[in-house]
């Protein structure tokens, strides 16, 4: 069962700690990220993935009381991120593209689980797939996505 209470996991790993600590420095110079992921758990990380939890909040949802298209995007730009920093690289790079896909929605309260994977880094390019997925549902899930960034330079 996910953690619903800002608990660590079992296990800290350096990948853990590596990305925490550069998510720390990236929030505060981010307003948007501060805004919307302000709360975000990142609960686990090994190399090439994490696995975070965020609370759906007000402020995260659209006219229609669900969560806003425009959080899942952004869950998707931080989450391949840090799936990047999980691979040891201080710098993430710059988006070249990304995809999300909308399969489902949720609702304030909801718990998010979000996985980012990093599928490949290479010297220039990064890939990754994220997940957004209700908490304890692998099957419920409300987005995918694709996320490249160049990370050169």
């Amino acid at each position: 069962m996910p953690p619903t209470d800002g608990s660590t996991p079992n296990t800290v790993t350096a990948e853990l700690e590596h990305v925490r600590r550069y998510w720390a420095n990236m929030k505060s110079n981010s307003p948007v990220y501060t805004f919307l992921l302000g709360d975000i758990n990142i609960f686990s990380a090994i190399k090439g993935q994490i696995i975070a939890y965020l609370k759906v909040l007000p402020v995260h949802l659209n006219s229609k009381k669900t969560l806003h298209g425009v959080v899942s995007s952004c869950i998707m730009d931080w989450a391949g991120g840090m799936a990047i920093a999980s691979t040891g690289l201080d710098n993430t790079g710059l988006s070249t593209d990304i995809h999300t896909t909308f399969v489902s929605t949720a609702k304030e309260g909801d718990l998010l689980e979000i996985e980012g994977k990093a599928s490949k880094v290479g010297a220039s390019l990064a890939f990754t797939t994220i997940e957004i997925r209700h908490a304890g549902d692998r099957e419920n899930v409300i987005a995918h996505g694709i996320h490249t960034k160049y990370i050169k330079g």
